[in-house]
């Protein structure tokens, strides 16, 4: 029987392969002819590339120290070596540590894939593995403080292995700390052998085989300094090579490579975009993972219904309780350093209209030449959210848009979710809303970074928009998809910012009274090129005292939002047990807000097992209603719940397993009744948060 199930998922699987493998080699060799093209043209200065070298590649004979690679053609030099295991001769290993955002979660993912493909394998024991890699962040210095710390650890690793006489391991940096100190890793102390910016991952096999002698490119051990060749070869004083390749691409995105995931994940990210033009002043990202560049559309969804294939036929051979249709992956977050900028150029897609549940949106003639005069005179008129603008000139004519992919995307299984971090503000334009407000597995949390509520540090920040149009953003949102929940980060004595410029922010968490909020002071990590001039003026005990007012004030909205919570019916994806009680289950809502509720047998249907008797996503029955079967939750499952408690984190009492699509039907018929109970309580509830002076 499960053989006979499958059969169908096979051959979906076999017809998916077929019809991407054309698409996958296409995108091989057009990335391999750049990178050929680009390492023919130039070689890595010692320092790395910086902005500069977007506009023009340095010529092998200004990077300081420089030597000429030995009998190695450019060319060769890009080309990854083969790390096939010999007969009887053990696997090398990998042991791979991810830090900061979604995006390195991703990045680990496609790192471990192209090892796979050398040849390693992975271990989840530091001390006896081959390579040691560190995925890294640069965003703050306290970041880059728990590498070093990492890194002292290794050293003793190292240590360990010589005194066993064992090979010690090769020690690796990779990513946006590795982007932004470049040489000075390798500098300190020996502690660093590789050292890999963002755009390199495919480089990694060729660059462990130089630290550990089996490249082809020469080596000496008596240089009186520490020196590169234009393979990327480092010869260091006394010691054994080490190998650096911090170039930027413009147009590197690993389209190509299928990342290792782990094979009982219910979530999985899905890489989009990478790089970021904004160059706000406070940020290092276009300068550690370069310009803006977006995958083809057609690999994104392809990847992603070959995600949800796969899991499927994974999950059927451990778990037959339930229909195949049930398993695999059920949530998949869409990643970009400015992921709603996304514009495709490959696919010959145009962008001038807009998708909203897969229906354009028509204009008529009298419509399109307005729209055309307006963006004549304003370059992010029709681009951008009204009253946005950015240091550049948006180029997105004849592009497929994030409202097509966003759409197309959703459209590959509607009982998968869809979520995306982290855009802009200024890229929520009509289409996007449109798609999300359509679409039922769209999430309707969206993440609105507003940095300050003042317009003058905004300008400071190179944010691209003012107070007001932020405002104006917000409500339009707010009146295009009513129950959505909004996240924002918010930055705390930023230079320049006067007692005036705090209360802006404290006046706008109190407007806006947002769901989630990331608050930090702005101890960033050293930014490069004329940001550097930036003075930080203001004194640390006013920053932490500022912090706090602006937490404070967070935290007080946000129990007045959770309080109208009271009642009301959401559909939550179960991720397991939770941390305080192992007879409890965790998961989240569609809006991102976590939930616990007792783990106890409940309805295998909503629609057979509640009465419809409330508005606005409430119910009053009982959830036990009617004759479906009784089940347990399992991780993956979608579970009505109802909320019976708030706070931080919500309480609830579970109603019935269901499926997005089921729970879409019956919140759309839960919306044509009027339930005043339920109503009255959420006023009550919020009249009494006020009264006590939250």
């Amino acid at each position: 029987m499960r053989a006979a199930a499958s059969a169908p998922l096979l051959q979906q699987l076999q017809s998916l392969l077929a019809s991407i493998t054309p698409a996958i080699t296409a995108t091989r060799r057009f990335s391999d002819a750049s990178r050929h093209a680009a390492s023919s043209a130039s070689s890595i200065p010692q320092d790395g590339l910086t902005l500069q070298h977007f506009i023009q590649r340095s010529a092998v004979g200004d990077v300081p120290n420089a030597q000429p690679a030995a009998s190695t053609t450019a060319s060769a030099a890009a080309t990854a070596t083969s790390s096939e295991p010999e007969l009887g001769k053990q696997a090398p290993s990998v042991f791979l540590e991810t830090y900061g955002c979604q995006m390195n979660t991703n990045d680990s993912e496609v790192v471990l894939a192209v090892l796979q493909q050398a040849g390693f394998q992975q271990t989840s024991d530091a001390a006896l593995a081959s390579v040691v890699l560190l995925n890294t962040c640069a965003i703050r210095e306290n970041a880059e403080a728990k590498i070093w710390s990492r890194l002292g650890f290794y050293r003793n690793v190292k240590l360990a292995a010589r005194r066993s006489q064992r090979q010690p391991p090769v020690v690796g940096v990779l990513g946006c700390m590795a982007e932004r100190l470049k040489l000075r890793l390798l500098e300190s102390d020996r502690l660093v052998d590789i050292v890999a910016g963002p755009d390199s991952y495919r480089d990694l096999p060729r660059l462990i085989d130089i630290v550990q002698g089996s490249s082809s490119s020469s080596s000496s051990s008596d240089t009186s300094s520490t020196t590169i060749d234009s393979t990327g070869a480092v010869q260091r004083k006394g010691g054994r090579s080490a190998a650096i390749n911090v170039q930027l691409s413009a147009d590197e995105t690993y389209a190509d490579i299928v990342p290792v995931r782990q094979p009982d994940a219910i979530s999985a990210y899905v890489s989009i975009m990478r790089g970021c033009n904004n160059m706000c002043s406070f940020c290092i990202v276009p300068y550690t993972r370069g310009r803006e560049r977006s995958r083809p559309l057609d690999s994104i969804v392809n990847e992603a219904r070959l995600l949800l294939l796969l899991l499927r036929l994974l999950f059927f051979g451990c778990r037959a309780v339930r229909m195949l249709s049930d398993q695999g992956v059920k949530e998949v977050m869409l990643l970009g350093q400015n992921v709603n900028s996304y514009a495709d150029f490959s696919s010959g897609s145009s962008s001038s209209g807009s998708s909203s549940g897969g229906t354009q949106q028509t204009l008529t003639q009298a419509q399109a030449a307005a729209q055309a005069a307006e963006a004549a005179e304003d370059p992010f008129s029709g681009v951008y959210a009204r009253g946005f603008r950015s240091v550049y000139k948006p180029r997105r004519g004849g592009a497929a848009s994030f409202a097509e992919l966003l759409d197309e995307v959703a459209a590959v299984e509607p009982e998968m979710r869809i979520r995306f971090t982290s855009p802009h503000p200024k890229d929520f334009s009509d289409d996007v809303l449109g798609v999300i407000a359509s679409r039922p597995n769209v999430c309707k949390q969206l993440h609105m970074p507003a940095q300050s509520g003042s317009s003058a540090v905004l300008q400071a920040m190179q944010r691209g928009y003012t107070r007001e149009s932020y405002d104006e953003l917000v409500q339009h949102v707010r009146d295009i998809i009513p129950d959505v929940a909004l996240s924002t980060d918010m930055i705390v004595g930023f230079c320049g910012e006067s007692e005036g410029d705090h209360a802006a922010s404290l006046d706008l968490m109190r407007s806006v009274a947002f769901d989630q909020a990331f608050i930090k002071d702005p101890r960033r990590a050293q930014l490069p090129g004329a940001y550097e001039i930036i003075t930080d003026d203001v004194p640390e005990a006013v920053k932490q005292r500022r912090l706090k007012e602006l937490i404070d004030v967070y935290r007080q909205q946000l129990y007045l939002r959770n309080a109208s919570e009271l009642g009301r019916t959401h559909l939550v994806l179960v991720e397991g047990p939770s941390r305080r009680s192992e007879l409890a289950l965790t998961g989240r809502t569609d809006t991102s807000k976590r939930v616990v509720f007792q783990d106890e047998p409940v309805p295998a249907g909503l629609l057979g097992s509640m009465l419809i008797s409330g508005g606005n996503g409430s119910s009053t029955g009982s959830g036990r209603q009617g004759s479906a079967p009784m089940v347990r939750l399992q991780p993956g499952d979608y579970v009505a719940v109802e909320v019976t408690g708030t706070g931080g984190t919500l309480q609830a009492r579970p109603l019935a397993r269901t499926t997005l699509s089921e729970f879409a039907v019956w919140q759309a018929s839960a919306q044509r009744e009027v339930m005043p109970a339920a109503v009255a309580a959420a006023a009550e509830a919020q009249a009494e948060a006020q009264r006590v002076g939250l």
